[in-house]
């Protein structure tokens, strides 16, 4: 595509309308949720960069019927890399990243923390990213229950098989063996959750077919998880599961603060550190 320019606004405004439409579907479930208690909302609150330009908006819904906590931030930035992470972008192979740190993002970034433990947690983001050398996509979304159910590990799975299967036959397999790898927590020797997909620097030299591929995850999330917490949220629970979940959201924070490179991009990159840390859980224990 000649005009990037124009391609960076297609994606933002397209990632800021799936914003919209998660946040409209999450509060219609809250709505729907179990229990006498208001259902939840969002609480709407725009961010800014520390320094260079852009910004996003931060939503953030807590105590809700369904959702003890749940983010899903958008986010349209641009400046100068930090000599940090121009120097690690430079080590990934990004053309001209060693002699120009400008660039721009744009993405939208989803993590949902469950009122009942067997509910699954869940991460979604899909982003672009361009440097006057280059520009790429990438994103995924991953199940985290502390209470597995095969059923719903297979139903995630096969929705965001067929969201690849529609674009390329080789994307499930090689997207789902790399959500595996990158979601591996090396100091426990164990996944964090049972996985799904995870891609990044996907730039196969046509841009419309790569953003309609980034699109077909978006649209997948909700049809893989709405279903499953619906189903999950009215189902009866004790102590012990509640202590199941405690602790594996202790999980989820110690990835998410010592490997996830989208928290370690924001930060360095100056975006507000709540918007950053959003995905963190309101609730984790250690034993």
């Amino acid at each position: 595509m000649n005009d990037m320019a124009d391609a960076r606004q297609q994606a933002a405004h397209w990632f800021r309308e799936l914003r919209d439409r998660i946040t409209a579907a999450f509060e219609a479930l809250e709505d729907r949720g179990p229990g006498d208690d208001a259902p939840g909302r969002f609480e709407v609150t725009p961010t800014e960069r520390a320094e260079n330009g852009g910004g996003g908006i931060m939503s953030v819904m807590r105590g809700g019927r369904v959702f003890e906590k749940v983010g899903v931030n958008w986010s349209e930035v641009h400046g100068n890399l930090s000599p940090k992470a121009q120097a690690a972008m430079a080590a990934r192979g990004v053309p001209g990243m060693q002699d120009d740190p400008r660039f721009w993002a744009s993405g939208i970034s989803l993590v949902a923390h469950m009122q009942n433990p067997h509910a699954p947690a869940v991460h979604m983001n899909t982003r672009m990213f361009w440097t006057p050398g280059a520009w790429w996509f990438g994103g995924g979304a991953d199940l985290n229950p502390c209470i597995e159910y095969p059923e719903d590990t297979a139903h995630f799975h096969a929705t965001m098989q067929a969201a690849c299967a529609a674009h390329d036959a080789a994307y499930y397999p090689r997207f789902k063996d790399w959500a595996d790898e990158y979601f591996f927590i090396p100091h426990r020797g164990r996944a964090r959750g049972v996985g799904g997909i995870f891609f990044d620097d996907l730039n196969s030299g046509d841009w419309q077919a790569d953003f309609a591929f980034t699109r077909a995850v978006g649209e997948a999330f909700l049809p893989a998880f709405l279903p499953l917490a619906e189903a999950r949220c009215t189902q009866g629970w004790d102590d012990a599961d509640k202590e199941a979940q405690l602790v594996h959201r202790g999980l989820y924070a110690e990835y998410n603060l010592v490997y996830d490179r989208g928290t370690k991009f924001g930060l360095e990159t100056g975006h507000n550190a709540d918007a950053v840390l959003m995905s963190l859980p309101p609730l984790a224990k250690w034993v």
